[in-house]
């Protein structure tokens, strides 16, 4: 799908889409639970629901409603289950430890870039605790055996979402630790499948570098996930840019969501933000350049450089190297669309380096990647002219309305 969204300014309220990160885990932990209950969640996406279908295709039922999804536990394992994980990192790294804990014989289906991904060192790991896997990058991967031992010991650099499926899969083992040598990356989201394990009955605690985990799943009878900070922050971003106010609802102040930073990222740029409660309303303001540290907040660099691009000085994005192994290199894509619509732009080992000034129209590629189209889309409407974005389809592995509330916010897209 090709759009164009034109330049112009937003305005008014939206409520926050559903957070990714906690519906994926509340609907594992839900799952695998002991009795049925329910995930409120009001909007959904590609990758949640990808995360449902692997369930089901596990033995769990899961329904379907306006309000959210009706799970009643896994209670058979289907001889040679296909998991289809569609383009979803976060899908593959939490259910292969699951399936290895389950000792589920089954096949893991990846789609787009997902096998490009690297898996390691979870691979190993679970290799080294008996679990049989078929080589890494080629799809399915197809598992066999069952986990043995329930400590685990990895580096500290690797992706929250290897941590996150060890500690997820820990509660079928009788309970476990995770040690970590060094320091997390993105321990935030760490944070997040702590509270969805703790929500579902199992006892998370820490200790220096190691996660102990024990107890089983026996989740509540209803779970609600609360609004997304990651998303939210694009509309917290064109309202500071532009010329009226932009308010997003449903969000919760105190969030573990690291993302939640993105009001502190906002004012070190000279952004204005009110907060009511759930309520957070951007003011459109003056920006100057900032330094940001990404470590915590890989998700914000790509709507956080349109940011630095519209800035008056330079800005400096560090500590982003992951970006590089996401659904596109997110550091050369960000480069790529910026530049194309006339920002001057560095890339870096670890980051970006932006001087702000005014940003031109254009065609962009998205790279298959959500978080860029929808940053290029934001970043159209302080442009000089229109910016039309190739593939802009990719929005619905995070966001299935986008567009639609682009619109109703007041911008102007024209699809086709």
């Amino acid at each position: 799908m090709i759009v164009t969204v034109s330049p112009g300014t937003l305005s008014g309220t939206v409520p926050a889409i559903a957070s990714k990160s906690y519906a994926h885990r509340l609907l594992i932990c839900a799952a695998l639970s002991q009795k049925p209950s329910f995930v409120a969640c009001r909007t959904v996406s590609a990758d949640i629901l990808a995360t449902a279908a692997c369930l089901r295709s596990l033995g769990a039922k899961i329904s379907e409603t306006g309000e959210g999804f009706a799970v009643t536990p896994i209670a058979e394992i289907p001889a040679k289950a296909v998991l289809d994980c569609g383009e979803s990192g976060s899908t593959l790294r939490f259910l292969l430890p699951v399936c290895c804990a389950l000792g589920a014989e089954c096949g893991l289906l990846m789609r787009g870039r997902l096998p490009e991904r690297p898996l390691s060192p979870l691979y190993e790991e679970l290799q080294h605790h008996g679990a049989r896997l078929s080589k890494q990058g080629v799809s399915p991967l197809t598992v066999g055996g069952i986990l043995a031992d329930p400590h685990f010991t990895l580096r500290a650099d690797v992706s929250s979402q290897v941590i996150s499926g060890l500690l997820l899969a820990l509660p079928l083992m009788g309970g476990g630790t995770v040690t970590l040598a060094g320091t997390a990356e993105s321990s935030s989201y760490i944070g997040i499948t702590a509270d969805c394990m703790r929500s579902a009955g199992v006892t998370v605690t820490q200790d220096c570098n190691m996660f102990i985990v024990s107890g089983g799943y026996d989740a509540e009878n209803r779970v609600d996930v609360e609004g997304d900070w990651s998303n939210a922050a694009f509309w917290l971003c064109a309202g500071v840019l532009g010329s009226a106010p932009v308010t997003v609802t449903g969000l919760n102040p105190i969030s573990t969501q690291g993302d939640q930073k993105v009001v502190d990222i906002i004012r070190n740029f000279g952004g204005e933000l009110y907060i009511d409660g759930g309520s957070v309303t951007a003011i459109p303001s003056q920006l100057h350049g900032s330094t940001v540290d990404a470590a915590d907040v890989p998700d914000l660099v790509p709507v956080v450089s349109v940011l630095a691009a519209c800035a008056e000085g330079e800005t400096h994005i560090y500590n982003a190297a992951r970006l590089r192994l996401k659904e596109s290199d997110r550091l050369a894509a960000v480069q790529n669309i910026m530049s194309t619509m006339g920002a001057h732009i560095e890339e870096t080992a670890d980051g970006l380096i932006l001087h702000g000034g005014r940003l031109a129209g254009g065609r962009v590629r998205s790279w298959n990647d959500h978080r860029i189209a929808m940053s290029a889309a934001i970043a159209a409407l302080s442009a000089d002219g229109p910016v039309t974005i190739e593939g802009a389809e990719c929005v619905n592995k995070s966001y299935l309305g986008f567009f639609d509330d682009l619109c109703k916010l007041g911008g102007t897209v024209a699809k086709g």
